[in-house]
């Protein structure tokens, strides 16, 4: 089935297409994430990167990393397989920004796929740096993570922020990024791309501090905000995840002043499909060949 050209869509009907935005699209329509941003310029001491990794289903993982060419060809093999993807995206497993391949990816599929919606997830850091550029692509919907705006909690959540050739660590660095994932978010609404936060839920860390992100944000332009449970990996292994009744209690206090996402997956960086149905790291392999 086809769900006709999207390429003129006002942007409420392209979010009404999205399944990591709307509760309603999720399980009809899918997503094509296509792994071409290894680099990553923070360090979140929850976060573990792994590459040619087929058997674990977070963010931060990949089959592999491609570059532009063989991105395109994914989506091209995907589109044609299953007609209900249509959202394009950018995950990592790096950050989206801090990778120049990833506009390449979205100037050249504006021209190959003008009818699929391009979504694009970041940590922040580099969004007021390239807020024109995303703009300019046509990029309709922006995640970005903010896990803190409390400079104590923060500075507990990631150990280093590299900006232009320096490392900052702490307090420092925590701030550095706060500064320009806030005033990122509030440029990217401004110009009417519609921003969804994630905050992961880290028990004894931002547990407690989750309200005031999500009343914050909303006051600075995001529409949805989604709560997603901290997987135990990298220095906060010894944290335990929270339990779903705890992120169920967090999304109910914070649904009180901005809209709720409760459908999240935690998809991988190459993850292609209707959210649920498949694995689609081993898709976007296939989707590779010649």
């Amino acid at each position: 089935m086809s769900w006709g050209n999207d390429a003129g869509a006002p942007r409420q009907v392209r979010l009404a297409r999205h399944p990591c935005y709307r509760a309603e699209a999720h399980g009809r329509f899918g997503r094509i994430h296509v792994a071409v941003a290894p680099r990553c310029n923070i360090s979140c001491n929850y976060c573990v990167r792994e590459f040619a990794c087929a058997n674990e289903n977070r963010p931060g993982v990949t089959t592999r990393v491609g570059g532009v060419d063989e991105a395109l060809r994914i989506v091209a093999d995907a589109v044609r397989r299953d007609p209900r993807l249509t959202v394009l995206g950018v995950a990592g497993p790096g950050d989206a920004l801090a990778n120049e391949p990833t506009f390449e990816l979205f100037e050249r599929a504006g021209r190959e796929f003008p009818e699929l919606t391009f979504c694009l997830s970041t940590n922040g850091l580099l969004l007021l740096d390239r807020i024109d550029d995303v703009e300019r692509l046509g990029i309709d919907t922006l995640t970005v993570t903010v896990n803190a705006i409390d400079p104590d909690i923060g500075a507990r959540i990631y150990a280093h922020v590299r900006y232009r050739g320096r490392t900052y660590h702490g307090r420092e660095g925590f701030e550095l990024l706060s500064r320009h994932q806030l005033e990122g978010l509030r440029q990217a609404a401004r110009r009417g791309i519609a921003v969804k936060v994630n905050t992961v839920l880290i028990p004894g860390v931002n547990d407690t501090h989750v309200q005031d992100v999500a009343r914050l944000v909303r006051a600075l332009g995001a529409s949805t905000f989604n709560i997603i449970p901290m997987i135990p990996l990298g220095r906060f292994a010894s944290i335990p995840e929270p339990a779903p009744e705890q992120v169920a209690a967090a999304q109910d206090l914070t649904e009180k002043d901005i809209d709720q996402f409760r459908g999240c997956t935690r998809c991988r960086a190459d993850a292609i499909g209707v959210p649920g149905e498949q694995d689609c790291a081993l898709l976007a392999t296939a989707g590779s060949k010649e």
